[in-house]
């Protein structure tokens, strides 16, 4: 049973358990900052294998931080969010709780938040028959997004646009955003069988159709928050689903580039989180202010500048479940969130 009244879980085989050490982890850093600050995080590495050992060890913490993805390598979170809600229903502090993730971490937020401010046209798809029938309409407007309901680093994610509308069935030209994926051109019938398996219950049962963003060429700016204040950003040119030149594989994404909550550049959507953006979204998706995750992160694309010239923020995927690497700034408000937690406790 750990001494230590926070832990930071994270995935690993069973060697990296044995080591467990701090300075050997992606966390080293934050390792350190909560060290300084008198509170000293012990290393939870997870893994469903030893699951039980995990758990054990945690009856002891009273603040557990969670990193893990929600699909990654054939494996899914139930075992793990299982025991989570365990902890949690004893009294130790979860963040990101599983339900929280839940409620922002999949594509369903986008749907949920698409009359916000931040929303925009999206479509809930509930089975490749409504697709079938509602998407060759709505490709005659623009091109469309497909995502599924819960993934992670592009997988599930479909750009798709008409390429010839009198063709029949029509020609789509279709990209996946997974990296090193390349545009295929398909008729539909061919694209519903690529889509078919997100519609299995086990995978979220649906898809989320949002429509393409055009100046998704412009970047993506990820917006780091500590409960509800921004701590930090990302910018990223974002390419993976930009059309290509013909013959030509899709672009490479550029470096994400860090900076912390004052960049200039930013200042406005940082203010619309803080003081109106947070709160309508926890209000609509019905998530109680303590549930916030102590670091979460929202992805926004550039949407068309209203008439004053103002730029607008499209949201294109909230990040609860597994934030990292993350600004360096986002870490002295994060030990400062725990301590917090910690007192009230």
């Amino acid at each position: 049973m750990s001494t230590s009244p926070v832990a930071l879980l994270y995935p690993g085989d069973r060697a990296t358990r044995d080591r467990s050490d701090p300075a050997a982890s992606r966390f080293a850093p934050l390792f350190e900052a909560f060290a300084a600050a008198g509170m000293a995080a012990a290393p939870a590495v997870y893994h469903d294998d030893f699951a039980e050992e995990v758990e054990a060890q945690l009856r002891g913490v009273r603040v557990v931080l969670v990193w893990c993805n929600p699909i990654e390598g054939g494996r899914r979170r139930d075992r793990l969010d299982a025991m989570l809600r365990r902890l949690a229903a004893a009294g130790t502090v979860v963040s990101a709780h599983p339900d929280a993730i839940l409620k922002l971490g999949t594509k369903d937020v986008l749907f949920d938040t698409r009359d916000l401010p931040f929303g925009s046209d999206v479509q809930r798809v509930d089975s490749l028959a409504q697709l079938e029938r509602e998407l060759p309409a709505r490709l005659r407007i623009g091109a469309r997004v497909l995502k599924q309901h819960r993934g992670q680093s592009g997988a599930g994610i479909w750009r798709v646009e008409l390429a010839d509308a009198d063709s029949s069935p029509p020609l789509l030209r279709v990209r996946h955003a997974q990296r090193g994926s390349e545009e295929e051109r398909l008729a539909l019938p061919a694209l519903l069988d690529k889509l078919a398996p997100y519609f299995d219950p086990a995978n979220g049962g649906h898809m989320i159709d949002q429509a393409w963003q055009p100046r998704l060429v412009d970047g993506m700016v990820r917006a780091y928050l500590v409960e509800d204040r921004v701590a930090g950003f990302g910018h990223q040119a974002i390419n993976a689903l930009f059309p290509a030149s013909p013959g030509q594989p899709a672009p490479q994404p550029g470096p994400r580039l860090y900076h912390g909550p004052e960049l200039p550049a930013f200042q406005g959507l940082r203010r619309r989180l803080e003081t109106e953006w947070v709160e309508l979204l926890r209000a609509r998706v019905g998530l109680p202010r303590e549930q916030l995750p102590l670091l979460w992160d929202c992805d926004f694309l550039f949407g068309e500048r209203g008439p004053d010239g103002d730029e607008r923020f499209v949201l294109c995927e909230i990040n609860a479940s597994s934030v990292a690497p993350f600004p360096p700034s986002a870490i002295v408000p994060m030990v400062a969130a725990v301590r917090a937690r910690l007192e009230r406790a």
